[in-house]
Order: structure tokens, then C-alpha cells, then sequence
């Protein structure tokens, strides 16, 4: 079976900084694939979220901002597209501001209920996807063909995130690692929908790997499951 025959669904699931996005994206592209960021989509509704003005702790009020926001992200793997009510914030959804308040908006069931159900559209679509976010094998596609949950040292995560910022003091990529720390603990203590391995995840550690050889190791996952449900082309 060749990578362009894949057919089915690869959840990526993980904390931030363990390089989900460029995996997902280049593991979707060697598969012939679609690709999903359900965190673009989160990070969307915080936009939306920020620009009314309402206080993201207040669970209530962020539901209805976000229920009232038009949020479209595409799924081909060699563009990023993102968009709240028709205006591109592709760059914007990686700023400071909203990566500090994503927590707390995607931590409201309503927001969750919304765009998981936007999630399964978009991935009903598609024969073949790779779909990565926080808890996609656990519940978006709890069915999916292969579930992985990639993880990483904390100081790795650090180090690779600020050379993405181009941040490069260790005071920068200290706050960095404080950071990510505060976020795996908001996620993973969440009531609706913890980050949280699916309990049949096969769990790939790149601390020490570079991308091309998660990326491979992902492929290889993806093929190697698609065949034994037989459900190649």
C-alpha cells in the first residue's frame, strides 16, 4: 500500500509544543490526506471572544459570543486557513494574548459542544484526514482508524516553542516552559473533555526525535492500521 492509498482517520492529540501542527500537516500531506487544527479553531473563538470585550471567565457570555461568530478553517495541508466572521486572523490566533486566554474559552462545555459538532462536519467530508487538538481520539473521533498522543520533555516543548517565537533568552524561554506548564495543568484538569491520552493511543515521545522522524513514525502508524482494517484503496 502506497502513503497516497490511506484512507481513514488519525487523531494527533498532545499538550502544546510538541510540534502537533507541522507533524499533522506534513504526515497529512505524505497520506494524501486532509488535515484538521482544532486548535485553530479554539484559538478562533477566543478572537472572537476578545474583540466583544466580555471577561473569558465568565462561561456564559463566551458561549454566546461564540455561538454568534462565523468561524471557518480549511483543511488542506499546504495552507492555513482561518477565518472569524469572513476576516483572516491566521496570524493572529498564534499572538500572546490569545494564547494566554485559549485555556479558559475552550474550557466552556458550550464552546466544546459547538465545535466539536463543526469538527465531525468537516471531518465527515473527508475519505482520509489527520486531525490533531487536545481531545480528538477521546471524544471527536473515538472511533478513529489510529490514535496518537504525542508528547514531549517539558524543557523540549520549552525550547522548540521560543525558537518558533524567536525568543532566545533564557529568562524568554523560562517564562515559556511556566507557560506551557500552566496550560497542561488547566487542560488536564478541565472537567469537559481533559487533554488526556485515549485509552487505546499509541503514545510516541519525540523528545529526543526530529520531525521527519515522528512524522515517519506517524505515517508508518497511520498505513500499518489502515491495512489491518483493510480499509486501503
Amino acid at each position: 500500500m502506497s502513503e497516497r492509498s490511506f484512507q481513514g482517520q488519525v487523531t494527533l492529540d498532545g499538550p502544546s509544543g510538541t510540534g502537533k501542527s507541522s507533524v499533522a500537516r506534513a504526515a497529512a500531506a505524505r497520506l494524501g490526506a486532509a488535515y484538521l487544527d482544532t486548535g485553530a479553531m479554539y484559538r478562533a473563538a477566543t478572537v472572537a471572544v476578545l474583540d466583544a470585550g466580555v471577561d473569558p471567565e465568565d462561561a456564559d457570555a463566551v458561549a454566546r459570543v461564540v455561538a454568534g461568530a462565523r468561524i471557518e478553517v480549511g483543511t488542506a495541508a499546504g495552507t492555513e486557513q482561518v477565518e472569524v466572521d469572513g476576516t483572516d486572523v491566521a496570524v493572529r490566533i498564534r499572538s500572546a494574548e490569545v494564547t494566554r486566554t485559549v485555556s479558559a474559552v475552550s474550557a466552556v462545555p458550550a464552546v466544546r459542544r459547538q465545535l466539536v459538532d463543526q469538527q465531525r462536519s468537516l471531518v465527515a467530508a473527508a475519505q482520509a484526514v489527520v486531525v490533531e487538538g487536545r481531545d480528538i481520539g477521546t471524544v471527536v473521533l473515538p472511533a478513529a482508524t489510529v490514535k496518537i498522543y504525542l508528547t514531549a520533555a517539558p524543557e523540549a516543548r520549552a525550547e522548540r516553542r521560543a525558537a518558533q517565537l524567536g525568543l532566545t533568552t533564557p529568562d524568554e524561554v523560562a517564562a515559556l516552559a511556566a507557560d506551557l506548564r500552566r496550560r497542561d495543568e488547566y487542560d488536564s484538569s478541565r472537567a469537559d473533555s481533559p487533554l488526556r491520552p485515549a485509552a487505546d493511543a499509541v503514545v510516541v515521545d519525540s523528545t529526543d526525535l526530529d520531525r521527519e522522524a515522528v512524522v515517519d513514525r506517524v505515517v508508518d502508524l497511520a498505513l500499518a492500521a489502515a491495512g489491518a482494517r483493510g480499509v486501503d484503496a
